[in-house]
Formats: structure tokens, C-alpha cells, sequence
């Protein structure tokens, strides 16, 4: 039965010690390094080129690989730092296994014989299904796929799903709804010759900084720049045009914009006719769309709604960016179409310096979802309902259908299976539910319920506190493979030291759990990262998604090469649909109807505020990396409140003071940051950290009902002052750590305040 952790060194797993680690024999030092290994950051989907450097099996710093052609040697603060994590004292080099007492460390055989066996008596006890498998998407191309064919063929379950549910998907299935495909249509390099930049709910310089560098570069050209969020981020306060509209209200906005489009005709009719379908079906849809309608919907006024259509309409050549901040919503599919119909109906897509793209979140947030690593999918992009999908995949993997698990539950879905003890079992690989989903509570609850659970990973993260077997694995500089950036570009991951201890590539510790459980045959030829990925290419050959024609050797003489890529000979497609011709079975782009509807939780009375949630630029995802970086949490050591004056003085609330927030979930205790940046009935929490300091207490378990992605960025709370005594004891020792940082001397905790 999983247990809740022990407080033993609670703060210092859950949030990091606060130091800066030294190369060895400390900076004056300054060694040389043995190698530089040309690779790519650990984090975001830039995925920039970055040369790490290599003395006695540590990385010890960094060079700007500045011949590679995305990034050109520029990184963010997380890259510059990134290397820092290898040393960290927190690294996890052996298995622990619960016992009485906590974690105990144990050699690889038992606890692989331990994980087996339980495997086996869940399964057989309640039925393949009960036993799941969460992964993470910042894994390397060969380990998304491997985890895909791992958990239908090795644990025979249809339960897999992956933390790009709550990232990419409601992304991927608009462009699928619309192209067929699931990429950005576009390299960034067009990004520089457009006459107009959109972006929407993306906070770029902040989640994805060197995307800036492109648009600032359009600028310099004379590009104009539209901006729509909540927030003014820090790319919007050089827009041309910033519309901070409602959270929740962004369908809204892209329709009103369409309706104006037609209204005005500056719709590229040729295009329209030739090339797509179902364009009358969505001038119905938004004919009620005006701007008086727009404009009660989003708070915005009526002229800045017209200057957004005329300066899109109007333009030669666009570009139109999105993230999180439209997909994390139950209407988030819906928003990501509504989008793509501004773009179709001025037919600036498939030519040079015109394009769409959504910018993806996680490390390999794209090839992650390509690749059979969601519950719904095969390799290729596969639908894995599909008969002629699955006949493929049965006949590359040697399988027959009925040995091939059909659609599984989604990641959200398999936590609520295991909080109703549908699912008994788990596997979860390098993904901290705990912090990442909505609802933590409820979260934890679930986790408690698990009859076995079994952690892989680097760090002991918060989810990883309620295993019961922890298996450590590779950080991304110690295993070699493949990533897919944000363009759709296949990268080389490289090798620059090994594994510290007992821990071992993911690939091989899920490869061995085959082999124990029996089902050897479909893994014991992967004897290396190339053997997997040699398969992938052929499992995706003919799907969407083709890398058949990509091989280490061709991404190593290309600085990568853009999927898809059929065949050997193939040079790549940077830029997709240049013949117009899209990858839907009618060759069309389609147009999809959006209708207006409100996010399934509104402010009222009892919350009369919007929360939205989201990165800073010195952490990513929940943390469990970057909470580890001293530098970074120097520079953001703990969440906080971001509210607006007039919303502050309505409360009495001022810089810093403690703030209760509570929502229909739960509540916590933060920091003001009083800011006016954002809109006056909008509050934002930074979503980085654990437990009581953890965004998503307050969040719902609201799913879009296509891609079943939870609606993050739309909550309703009710704000309170309170006194600092009410901080968590968590946030109160950041508070201190990062106070005695500041001043340099030892502080006692009531000289924070």
C-alpha cells in the first residue's frame, strides 16, 4: 500500500537547497574541460542548441553553440544553468524502497523483482487495465515511442497517457481538425518577414525567450505586433496593439475578428474557394460576432477590436503564435480553431514569411505526442481506432490485433480511476502529477489509494514521495536519442557523461521489465537509443507524422531535419503546404465552426475574481528541476500574487502583504506583487511549486471535451488580506532563504517581515 512521505528533509527535496553547485575544484579553478558535446537545453520546446562542457564525467559548464541555426548561441536563464543540476546532492543514484521508517536504498534486482511482482498480482488479481502508465514529455523521441509500445505490449494495458495532456493537445487536435497534421506550419524563419504578428495567450518572453529574438527581428523590418492576454507579459509592452481581454473569453475575440474580416471582405477568396472547405458553415457561426457583441464578451473596447481586424486583414503577410493560454481551457480546441479560421480565411498559410504555429511547451513536447505515446494514438500519428492504423503498427511490432490494447483514458481520466480504485497500479515516468494536475488534494487522495506505485526519475519529486519502489534514471546529458523542437525539426540529443551509481537510462530499466514480465520478444533488439529510433522511423513511415527518411547520420549533416520526411532522399519540410494541398482525406483545410460558450467556472458573487496560472522565466514545469538551481531560485525563490492596484486597494492589500486566495478546491497563502500589468479583475499565480505553495490547489478537474485538457487558465477565487503569520511554513523558510540571499547575512524568520 503507497504511504504518505515522511517530513524527513521535506523542504530540502521539495524545494532544493539554496546554493549555486561549483565545477570541481571550485570556480577559481577554472578547469579545462576534457570535451564540449554539441546537444540541445533540457527544457523547453526551442529546444536551443547549447555545448556542454565535460571534465572527469561532470558537466561543468557551457558554450554557446552558435553554428546552430534556431537559437545561433543565444539562451534564456534556465539554459545558462541547466548544467548546474547534475551535481545536485538530491540526485537520485540508487532504488529506494518504502519501508516502516521511509525510503530505504536497495540494489537494482530486488527492486526490479519487486516492481515485476507486483505488476504481475495486480493483473492478475483486477486485469490488465488496472495497472497504468504515466510518462513525461521532455523524453527523447525513443522513449515516447518505447513508452507507447512498453505499456500496450509489455504491461498489456490500455491505460498510458502523458503530461503533454496538459500541454499540447487541445493544440494537436485543432490542427488536426483543420490540416490533418499536428505541426507548426512553419520554421520561425518566416516569422522575420511578416507584416503582422499575432500572438495569444503566450507569454514568449517568459516561456519561450529566444521566439522573441524573431519577432523583434520582424520588428526591426517594420513588422507590426498584436498581443492578446490577460496580462500585459513582457513581450506586450512593445506590441502595437495589446488587447487584454477576459480569461476565457478568447473564442470570442477570434470570432469577432472573422466576423469583421467578412464584413469588411478582406477575405482571400481564391484561397478560400480552391483550397478549403466548410467556410460558409463558419460565416453562420460568427454572424452574430459584431463588435458590440465582442466587445461585452471580452472587455475590451470596440475600436481596439477593429484596429486588431483591420491591421490582420489588411496585412500582405501574417504570423499567428499561440500556447497555453487559449489551449488551457475546456474550450481549448475550439479557441485553437477559431484561430486557425482567421489564418485560412486570409489564405496566408503553405508560402514564405506566412504561417501558423502553436509554440510548444515541453522539452519534446512535439515529438512526445507523434509518436504513441497518448492513450489515443499510434506511431505516426496514428489513431489507434483506426483498422488500416492498427493493421500497420500489428505488423510492424508482430503482433496480432487482439493482442493490441485499444483506446486507454486520458491522464486526468486515470487519476480519477485511481481516486474511484478502478485502477490499482501505477507506473509513472518522469511526470509529478502532484504538482502538475488540477485539484491537488484530490490528487493526492488518489495517490494514497494505489496498491503499488513505482517511480522513475532523476530527482525524488513530490509525486515520487508516495511510490512505493523508485527506480532513478538518466538526466537528459546522460543518454543519447532525439527531440522534435517547437518548428517540427528533429535535433540529435547527445551524450556527455554517464549515469551517476546504480541509475540507468529509462529506456533500459523499461526494457528489462519486459524482459521479466515475458514479453522480451517485442524489446531485447533494443540494444540502443538508434535501434529504437530505427524502428520508430519505420512504425511512422506512411503516417503524418513520417520519419522514415530521417536517420542520426542525416540529422547530424543537416543541424536536424523538419518531419515529414518520407523517404532517404528526402531534404525535410520546413514549411508545410506550399502546394496547397493539405493532409485531409479532401486535400482541403477545413474551416470549423466555433460557437461562443462560457469556461465551465465563472465568477460570481461568492468568487467574484479570475485566477489564471502560468510560467516565469526562471522555472519550468513544476519544478523539480529548476527548484534545484541555486541561481534560479535566487532569482524567483517562492510563488506570489500578482494583482492589480485597483483591485489591491479595494482589499487593503499592498506589496507584499499575505494574501488568503481560495477557490471552490481548496486555497493558499501568498505574497501580493502589486502590478499594473495585469487586468484589474485578473489575478495570476506562477504554478512552479509543491504543497501548500502548489497554483493548483485551486484549479478544476474541467476538461475540454475533445482533447481532455484541464482548464488552467480559468478559475474563479475570492481574495482576502491576512497576516504573514499565516504563510506556510514553506513559503516563510523561501522567504528567509531568499532575504538572507539579498543581504548576505544570517536573518532569524520575523526579520523577513
Amino acid at each position: 500500500m503507497a504511504m504518505p512521505p515522511n517530513r524527513l528533509d521535506e523542504l530540502s527535496r521539495a524545494f532544493g537547497p539554496h546554493l549555486n553547485l561549483a565545477p570541481p575544484g571550485g570556480w577559481e579553478a577554472n578547469p579545462e574541460p576534457d570535451k564540449l558535446v554539441k546537444t540541445h537545453c533540457c527544457f523547453c520546446g526551442q529546444q536551443c542548441g547549447i555545448q556542454l562542457k565535460v571534465k572527469d564525467n561532470q558537466v561543468i559548464g557551457f558554450e554557446p553553440w552558435e553554428d546552430f541555426p534556431f537559437n545561433q548561441g543565444k539562451l534564456c536563464p534556465k539554459g545558462v544553468k541547466r548544467y548546474l543540476q547534475g551535481n545536485h546532492p538530491d540526485r537520485l543514484k540508487h532504488a529506494l524502497m518504502r519501508t516502516e521508517q521511509g525510503f530505504a536504498e536497495v540494489e537494482p534486482e530486488p527492486a526490479l523483482d519487486r516492481v515485476v511482482d507486483e505488476i504481475q498480482s495486480i493483473q492478475g488479481r483486477y486485469g490488465k487495465d488496472a495497472f497504468a502508465v504515466l510518462s513525461g514529455v521532455s523524453l527523447t523521441n525513443e522513449k515516447s515511442y518505447l513508452a507507447g509500445k512498453f505499456a500496450r505490449l509489455g504491461l498489456q494495458t490500455k491505460n498510458l497517457d502523458y503530461n503533454g495532456r496538459l500541454c499540447m493537445v487541445s493544440a494537436g487536435a485543432g490542427n488536426k481538425k483543420a490540416f490533418g497534421i499536428d505541426r507548426a506550419a512553419n520554421s520561425w524563419a518566416d516569422i522575420e518577414g511578416a507584416e503582422v504578428i499575432w500572438v495569444t495567450g503566450a507569454n514568449v518572453a517568459e516561456c519561450a525567450p529566444i521566439t522573441t529574438d524573431y519577432i523583434w527581428r520582424a520588428r526591426d523590418r517594420g513588422a507590426k505586433l498584436i498581443v492578446c492576454d490577460p496580462r500585459i507579459t513582457p513581450l506586450a509592452r512593445t506590441a502595437d496593439l495589446m488587447l487584454p481581454l477576459k480569461p476565457g473569453s478568447d473564442c470570442a475575440l477570434t470570432n469577432g475578428i472573422l466576423h469583421l474580416l467578412h464584413k469588411w471582405d478582406l477575405i482571400d477568396w481564391e484561397f478560400v474557394n480552391q483550397h478549403t472547405s466548410g467556410f460558409e458553415e463558419t460565416l453562420e457561426a460568427v454572424k452574430d460576432c459584431t463588435p458590440e457583441w465582442t466587445s461585452n464578451l471580452t472587455g475590451l473596447p470596440i475600436a481596439a477590436i477593429e484596429q486588431a481586424a483591420r491591421m490582420w486583414g489588411e496585412a500582405k503577410t501574417s504570423f499567428l503564435l499561440h500556447a497555453r493560454g487559449i489551449e488551457h481551457q475546456s474550450k481549448g480546441v475550439e479557441n485553437v480553431s477559431s484561430c486557425i479560421n482567421m489564418v485560412l480565411a486570409t489564405g496566408r498559410i503553405g508560402k514564405p514569411n506566412c504561417g501558423y504555429a502553436t509554440i510548444t511547451g515541453q522539452g519534446n513536447g512535439q515529438g512526445g505526442r507523434e509518436h504513441g505515446h497518448k492513450c489515443d494514438q499510434l506511431p505516426g500519428n496514428r489513431d489507434i481506432e483506426n483498422p488500416e492504423h492498427r493493421k500497420y503498427i500489428c505488423e510492424v511490432w508482430g503482433c496480432t490485433d487482439e493482442e493490441l490494447p485499444r483506446k486507454g483514458l486520458t491522464a486526468q481520466e486515470i487519476m480519477n480511476a485511481i481516486h474511484a480504485g478502478e485502477i490499482k497500479g501505477l507506473l509513472c515516468l518522469c511526470f509529478n502529477p502532484l504538482v502538475s494536475l488540477p485539484d491537488t488534494e484530490f490528487t493526492r487522495e488518489a495517490l494514497s489509494k494505489l496498491e503499488f506505485f513505482v517511480v522513475l526519475d532523476f530527482f525524488l519529486s513530490e509525486t515520487a514521495q508516495h511510490a512505493d519502489v523508485v527506480l532513478p534514471a538518466a538526466l537528459h546529458e546522460e543518454d543519447d536519442g532525439t527531440s522534435t523542437s517547437t518548428e517540427g525539426r528533429v535535433i540529435r540529443i547527445r551524450k556527455a557523461v554517464d549515469p551517476p551509481g546504480d541509475a540507468r537510462p529509462d529506456w533500459e530499466i523499461l526494457v528489462d521489465i519486459a524482459s521479466r514480465l515475458g514479453r522480451g520478444k517485442y524489446f531485447d533488439h533494443f540494444t540502443s537509443p538508434e535501434a529504437i529510433f530505427n524502428e520508430l522511423r519505420v512504425a511512422s513511415k506512411g503516417g503524418t507524422a513520417d520519419y522514415f527518411g530521417i536517420t542520426y547520420a542525416k540529422i547530424e549533416q543537416n543541424m536536424g531535419v523538419f518531419w515529414p520526411c518520407p523517404d532517404l532522399d528526402h531534404p525535410g519540410t520546413p514549411r508545410l503546404f506550399e502546394d496547397k494541398v493539405f493532409f485531409t482525406p479532401d486535400k482541403k483545410a477545413h474551416f470549423v465552426p466555433t460557437v461562443w460558450r462560457p469556461p465551465m467556472e465563472v465568477v460570481d458573487a461568492e468568487y467574484p475574481v479570475w485566477l489564471t496560472t502560468g510560467r516565469t522565466v526562471f522555472h519550468y514545469l513544476s519544478g523539480t528541476q529548476t527548484r534545484r538551481i541555486g541561481f534560479l531560485v535566487e532569482q524567483c525563490p517562492h510563488p506570489y500574487l500578482e494583482i492589480h492596484p485597483r483591485l489591491a486597494e479595494l482589499h487593503g492589500i499592498a506589496e507584499g502583504d499575505a494574501v488568503e486566495i481560495t477557490s471552490r478546491r481548496g486555497a493558499l497563502v501568498l505574497p501580493a506583487k502589486v502590478v499594473r500589468t495585469i487586468r484589474p479583475d485578473t489575478v495570476f499565480i506562477p504554478y512552479h511549486w509543491p504543497g501548500a505553495l502548489s497554483a493548483n490547489r485551486l484549479t478544476a478537474r474541467h476538461l475540454d471535451p475533445v482533447s481532455k485538457i484541464p482548464e488552467y487558465k480559468v478559475s474563479a477565487v475570492r481574495i482576502q488580506k491576512t497576516t504573514p503569520d499565516r504563510f506556510s511554513p514553506e513559503l516563510a523558510e523561501l522567504q528567509r532563504m531568499a532575504f538572507e540571499a539579498r543581504t548576505n547575512q544570517p536573518v532569524l524568520p520575523e526579520q523577513v517581515y
